[in-house]
């Protein structure tokens, strides 16, 4: 295949694969993207000018090598480049589907900096690896030598599938314990299929059982098992439960019948995308079908709900965000398609409290920004006498997630956490408080972001290894 030069983005335009149309993207949970023809991924890859500095590089969690891969997918040589994005990343599929490219590598590129737009980073990414699995270049791992010592991981979610593909394929014998009845975590509950189609995710799950992961199901640790026979039964064990307590509100009304958490919303669609029964949904309590909806947030999990909202048939749907748009936490690329799908933002307003009882509105107070809080953004203040009522059948709370307090739930008050309520934690080596006990992903560092959850279980694995190479010297001795 003829080599295409790199330094293209002078005389080639930035370009997405084509997304779906609203109208007809809305009527279903497919992904709204298709997928790079070879040609074009090639074009795209060969905008990259090559710098010397790569800032997206340094500004990816993973620091992936992009300039590299970039390079080679523009030359043809796409097993090598997906041989260098799998090096860096466990899952490189499911990031360059989900990830905010615009907060990271694309909003750091070189190019979009000086006004050519950026090289489509994300796209070329998912390109690369779906072009892997359909060539058959994904292998199930075949470690060069089997380890006899055994790591037992809590919690299926992007760190804890993340350490158990790097332990597995240093030859060490892994167990996964899951609460929920599938594996994956918020990458299989949480996030709608829409973003992540789910056979995404099941197969790396198939990559890992194949290779000897063994994942235990329905087993809700400090109730199924305790903590402590997880420990003597794995010569070390690794925290990776995600945090999944959810932030509430107060205020009048706020315990009236049709005001949800994001994350049952959120599963309970998607498991009836996987044809489960789901009582909630078919009562209605969990569907937003024929309703006025109204979603509290402004982050990614406020955006999965009303995109996923607006496909499940909703009569109207509004996002209340307390700031500005310039000001949300959530993607703005994800706010665009949102809009594009008849999402309509309520900006600088927040809930002061609820009507009726099944709910019938939301007290809507108005604000405006005034001067910077502690993390240099501006603080929200209330106008006042400018409060008004929203209507809405369904109010849906995604005000973000705070960890369980596990030390209680698994009896184990040794087991030291932050203020915040997180596991304590190196962020380095991943070490609690506990003799070969990690921890890594939201769990250790708050909620997050996919990609730092990867990030977070390759270092706690590879400090793992360290940890069982030292126990099995000094046992040697």
């Amino acid at each position: 295949m003829a080599k295409e030069p790199m330094l293209k983005f002078v005389s080639v335009g930035r370009d997405m694969p084509l997304k779906r149309e609203a109208e007809e993207r809305t009527g279903d949970f497919l992904e709204i993207y298709g997928e790079f023809i070879a040609d074009k991924a090639q074009e795209q890859a060969s905008r990259c000018s090559q710098c010397g500095v790569p800032y997206c590089q340094s500004h990816c969690p993973l620091h992936n090598n992009i300039p590299d891969w970039l390079r080679l997918t523009a030359t043809g040589r796409l097993k090598e480049a997906y041989e260098l994005s799998q090096a860096t990343n466990s899952f490189p599929e499911i990031c360059g589907r989900i990830c905010p490219q615009d907060r990271l590598c694309e909003g750091n590129c070189v190019i979009e900096q000086s006004g050519h737009g950026t090289v489509t980073i994300g796209a070329v990414e998912k390109y690369i690896t779906d072009t892997a699995w359909e060539e058959g270049w994904v292998e199930t791992i075949s470690p060069a030598v089997e380890r006899e010592e055994s790591v037992g991981i809590i919690g299926s979610g992007p760190g804890g599938l993340a350490a158990a593909d790097r332990l597995r394929r240093a030859g060490v014998q892994v167990t996964v314990y899951e609460r929920s009845d599938r594996a994956g975590g918020l990458m299989m509950y949480g996030i709608p299929s829409f973003k992540l189609e789910k056979d995404i995710v099941l197969k790396r799950i198939e990559q890992l059982e194949k290779s000897g992961v063994e994942f235990v199901l329905n087993c809700n640790v400090g109730e199924d098992i305790s903590f402590d026979a997880i420990r003597g039964k794995h010569d070390a064990v690794l925290i990776a439960t995600g945090v999944y307590k959810s932030r509430d509100l107060t205020g009048p009304g706020a315990g009236a019948e049709g005001i949800v958490r994001a994350i049952d919303y959120l599963t309970a669609s998607n498991k009836v995308s996987f044809g489960d029964d789901v009582a909630e949904f078919d009562s209605g309590a969990l569907n937003a079908e024929g309703k006025k909806v109204v979603v509290i947030g402004g982050g990614d999990t406020a955006m999965d709900c009303v995109r996923t909202a607006i496909r499940q048939g909703a009569t109207s749907v509004k996002c209340l965000y307390r700031r500005d748009r310039a000001n949300m936490p959530g993607s703005q690329r994800e706010t665009q398609n949102a809009e594009e799908e008849g999402v309509e933002f309520v900006w600088l307003s927040a809930p002061k409290g609820f009507t009726g009882d099944p709910v019938t509105g939301v007290m809507v107070q108005k604000m405006r920004l005034g001067a910077p809080d502690a993390s240099g953004r501006q603080s929200p203040e209330v106008i006042e006498g400018a409060d008004y009522i929203e209507e809405a059948d369904l109010v849906i709370k995604a005000l973000g997630f705070s960890p369980e307090d596990l030390p209680e739930q698994w009896e184990t008050p040794e087991l030291e956490t932050t203020r915040w309520g997180t596991v304590l934690a190196d962020f380095a080596s991943h070490a609690t408080s506990l003799d070969g006990v990690y921890a890594c992903g939201d769990i250790q560092r708050g909620a997050s972001l996919v990609v730092w959850a990867i990030r977070d279980g390759r270092e706690a694995a590879d400090a793992m290894l360290e940890y069982l190479t030292n126990a099995a010297s000094v046992a040697a001795e």
